[in-house]
């Protein structure tokens, strides 16, 4: 099935002057928010010494952005086809880095996941925004194909530069300032923004909404949150009352969607094979990689004993993998074709998680960084695509849902992802026994998290620290390679689906 959207006619195609200039300040937007979520990954264990956050609380400070950001991505990407996208991508810079103080400032756990979460509102702003903004900057469909790579490529970027730049920032500094460092890029976006990005909206957008708005929040965040609940502490009413209140919302969602003239989001765009596959293809990969990662900076640091800098260093090539393969997507997917590029990419990232599964302490980094290179290839080839697809299988009126539709794939990918995987790599660490003598709070408080068995075991003797942090670190590792498994079978099964579902999709002459 080819893309419902037909070749942009010849008139329509006319060079923006300064598009290029523009998509520069678009991508610090990109590049911002991918910035944030590694250096959370670093900031982690400081953050666990500082706030001895526990167990429960340390995932939620980890993915509470992420929920908020998914629930209200639709509702964001809609108001800004209404409102104006550059009007709402500005408002949400501004918010972005005011909210930026308040995460590095907080004293509690408790402050640190509020602080997350209106993050998380401020971030719902950007992202659909961004790719949006593209769309209606880029009318040559092989310019906007290079246009999007060079988006998911700072996107990856962005994952490097975060553990690299807050790993320098975590040995001179402390652990807030990984957050300060979005108030500068937050001040060129605005200012440059203003001045060099066009304004886009939806000529004839209808009302937003409230009722849909509200639905969306709550349908999201409830249904994450009892996955999430059922997999770190199994089946309760509370979990049962949080599904049943999320997929009511939902399916009342999508009921009024059918029924509304002017919907917060078109259902119709799922009828589009190839975006459905698309979605659901960013969905998946995101799922099976986002919990690995958010644990494979803390085996990094407290298992192999690396300084934060030398970790942000040693995860390099998933980023370099995923910016060269992100700017040559587009060519790859015109020579060969849709399916083979997204599928083959998502089978690639399947292969090299299963290669985790033998991970160990003492795993050499000529395997560590193959396989990262490997994951970042795979991973730059499939989001890029799809992100492609996604974007020219819709009239450009309703790019900010579309690209809502994309993001929220990706941010509800990386909840799931660190909710099912955490809490399987955190289920397997609980299970570690203490050594004989340990005294009861300190072997709590390792059972906690690995941060904290590194920071109770200073208070033992040297040999029975020892004792202690190998039997941590033994089942961090254990934990680590099942959720390794389980995240490649989600990978292979999504490359099966992917070359079905993407079948005689094309990419825009």
């Amino acid at each position: 099935m080819t893309s419902t959207h037909q070749r942009t006619p010849a008139a329509e195609v006319v060079s923006r002057p300064g598009r290029w200039l523009a998509l520069c300040v678009l991508v610090l937007a990109v590049l911002l928010v991918a910035v944030d979520a590694t250096v959370l990954g670093l900031a982690t264990p400081y953050i666990s010494e500082d706030l001895k956050p526990s167990g429960t609380q340390l995932l939620w400070i980890g993915d509470v952005y992420s929920f908020v950001i998914a629930g209200l991505l639709v509702s964001m990407g809609s108001l800004g086809d209404r409102i104006g996208r550059k009007k709402l991508l500005l408002t949400g810079a501004v918010a972005f880095g005011a909210v930026s103080v308040l995460n590095a400032y907080a004293t509690t756990p408790e402050l640190m996941i509020l602080a997350r979460a209106l993050l998380g509102v401020a971030g719902a702003t950007l992202m659909p925004s961004t790719l949006a903004l593209i769309r209606n900057i880029f009318h040559d469909p092989r310019e906007r194909s290079l246009a999007v790579g060079i988006w998911g490529a700072m996107a990856s970027a962005g994952a490097a530069v975060g553990p690299v730049v807050g790993g320098f920032l975590l040995e001179h500094f402390w652990w807030g300032s990984v957050f300060l460092i979005n108030l500068p890029v937050m001040a060129v976006l605005v200012v440059v923004g203003a001045k060099l990005i066009p304004e886009s909206k939806n000529p004839v957008p209808g009302p937003w909404d409230l009722p849909s708005v509200g639905l969306s929040l709550i349908g999201m965040i409830g249904v994450v949150y009892a996955i999430k609940e059922a997999a770190a502490h199994g089946i309760s009413w509370e979990v049962a009352a949080a599904a049943v209140v999320g997929v009511t919302a939902l399916v009342t969602f999508v009921r009024r969607q059918l029924t509304l003239a002017s919907p917060l989001l078109d259902m119709r765009l799922f009828r589009n094979r190839g975006f459905s596959g698309a979605v659901l293809a960013d969905l998946l990969t995101i799922l099976g990689l986002a919990g690995l990662i958010f644990f494979l900076s803390q085996f990094l640091q407290l298992v192999q004993g690396r300084r934060p800098f030398e970790a942000g260093l040693a995860e390099l090539p998933a980023a370099v993998g995923a910016v060269g393969a992100g700017l040559i997507a587009g060519f790859v997917a015109r020579r060969f074709s849709v399916r083979v590029v997204v599928a083959g990419g998502l089978a690639a990232v399947g292969l090299a998680l299963a290669a985790l599964t033998t991970l160990s302490p003492a795993t050499g980094y000529p395997m560590l960084g193959t396989v990262l290179l490997v994951v970042g290839v795979g991973a730059g080839f499939s989001f890029t695509v799809t992100a492609d697809v996604i974007l020219s299988s819709v009239p450009k009126e309703q790019a900010g849902s579309a690209s809502a539709v994309s993001e929220t794939a990706y941010e509800l990918g990386a909840a799931l992802g660190i909710a099912l995987l955490g809490s399987i790599v955190t289920g397997v660490y609980a299970s570690f026994t203490a050594p004989a003598g340990t005294p009861e709070d300190v072997a709590s408080a390792a059972h906690e998290s690995l941060g904290g068995a590194v920071e109770s075991a200073s208070a033992l003797p040297t040999a029975q620290a020892r004792e202690l942090l190998t039997s941590a670190q033994g089942a961090f590792v254990d934990g680590l390679q099942l959720a390794a498994g389980i995240g490649a079978a989600v990978l292979l099964a999504t490359s099966v689906a992917a070359w079905f579902m993407l079948r005689g999709q094309r990419l825009e002459n």
